[in-house]
């Protein structure tokens, strides 16, 4: 036995680490996994915590995109209340996107403001894109050394007159940039020509919406994105993949070397067009959720890896801007909140297709981390940072939205049965309370 004392150990049945779920002792020490015994060692900790034999201790959940929106429209989220939601749901480190927020992280003094609101509220880490606008090339090399994770664009209206979107050929020019130091592009990929020539989305019904964001308007945009980064050489992701039609062609671009990575978003995989009622914007989101046929693709691709990984892009508004009274989808706010839900809704989906725990983890935490080059994230592994939540995947509940961290109770998953709770959550070590702060500003290659 061991005489050397941890910090902490936790002890149980469950638990999941890169060689799969096992009876183990963990040991943390400064915030660190520093052991991994047999359980029956008995590593000998300052706390010791014993797991629920309905418990699986897995590591914390990297959620690389997240609309935080402070400052600047902090009544849509802030940091207090998405980080808090954030850890409810077994999140320890989130990426915030670039925009939403006023000013809009395209330039090293917006990125230090966006610091300075965040540092004292934070629960959980947070770490930052910087976003690629017309103009702000210069910006770019200084954002990157200031520690953003990569650079965020859109080839159409992002929806925030202060975010302005890159045509194809700009968007390559700035690719050729970010490949000088390595960077990474993540692209909002609808093309805005093939979305000019769709019906108009007028009204309540959610198929005149659909119809309004054809799948060709990814697929088209999708392509340039795949080609601009065959030219150029730098990494490209996809984000919030909705359009199954693309997967072909995003299998053929990975089989030919291009640096290519896609992700899609527990809406895009839980839900279906066919069963959104009239009225009901808050389904609305940009890519849309389409239909049963294309969800069921969506899952192949990410058994087969054409799809990398699944974040929530939540994307969250004040209940006015979702316009509750008309239900009208083209004035509604296009934005899905699932912060806190995610683990449980794709575990809830993934369980009924015979699809293990550790393949969903490995969708949420790894494979975003290895996105965003988080090197002591995503693992519970040894060196790793000790961020674990608590899971009981058998216990189920009913999602009652005044009863989420989010800051407005408005989500499509209200009312729905889910399976897998999240008990408990720590950050390096520690539970998250919900009442002190201990989340860090994390940036590229460190704290």
């Amino acid at each position: 036995m061991s005489e050397e004392r941890f910090d902490l150990v936790i002890r149980g049945r469950r638990i999941l680490t890169t060689a799969g779920i096992a009876p183990r002792e963990v040991g943390v020490r400064n915030g660190r996994i520093v052991a991994l015994e047999p359980l029956g060692n008995g590593l000998a900790g300052s706390e010791v915590i014993e797991l629920a034999d309905d418990e699986t201790l897995l590591p914390g959940l990297v959620d690389t995109h997240v609309h935080v929106n402070e400052p600047g429209r902090t009544e849509w989220e802030g940091f207090a209340s998405a980080t808090r939601a954030a850890a409810a749901g077994g999140v320890t480190t989130i990426i915030d996107m670039p925009l939403n927020s006023v000013p809009p992280t395209t330039t090293v003094e917006n990125l230090k403001l966006k610091r300075e609101v965040a540092e004292d509220q934070a629960f959980i880490d947070v770490g930052f894109w910087g976003g690629a606008i017309p103009g702000n090339k210069a910006d770019l090399r200084p954002l990157h050394d200031e520690g953003v994770f990569g650079f965020k664009c859109f080839l159409l209206h992002s929806g925030v007159d202060e975010f302005p979107h890159l045509d194809a050929d700009e968007m390559e020019e700035d690719m050729a940039e970010l490949k000088s130091f390595d960077s990474l592009m993540i692209v909002h990929a609808e093309d805005s020509h093939a979305i000019d020539r769709a019906p108009h989305p007028g009204g309540d019904h959610y198929s005149t919406f659909l119809a309004s964001r054809p799948r060709g308007a990814e697929n088209k945009a999708i392509a340039e994105v795949i080609e601009r980064a065959r030219w150029t050489g730098a990494r490209a992701h996809i984000l919030h993949l909705s359009s199954s039609d693309a997967l072909p062609m995003i299998a053929s671009a990975k089989r030919d070397g291009v640096k290519l990575t896609v992700e899609t978003c527990p809406h895009y995989l839980t839900l279906m067009a066919e069963e959104i009622p009239d009225g009901a914007t808050a389904y609305k989101c940009c890519p849309p959720i389409r239909e049963a046929s294309n969800r069921e693709l969506l899952w192949e691709g990410l058994q087969d890896g054409t799809i990398d990984c699944i974040v929530s892009d939540h994307s969250p508004s004040t209940l006015d801007l979702k316009d509750l009274e008309n239900g009208d989808f083209a004035v509604a706010w296009g934005g899905v909140s699932s912060l806190q839900l995610g683990l449980s809704l794709i575990w809830t989906e993934a369980r009924q297709r015979g699809i293990p725990l550790e393949q969903v983890v490995s969708w949420m935490a790894e494979k975003p981390a290895n996105l965003a080059r988080l090197g002591n994230k995503g693992q519970l592994a040894l060196g790793y940072d000790a961020d674990f939540a608590v899971f009981a995947p058998d216990e189920a509940f009913v999602v009652d939205v005044s009863k989420l961290k989010h800051k407005n109770p408005i989500t499509p998953y209200d009312g729905k049965a889910l399976s897998g709770v999240v008990r408990k959550t720590f950050l390096r070590g520690a539970v998250v309370d919900g009442q002190t702060p201990t989340g860090k500003l994390i940036r590229r290659g460190g704290v």
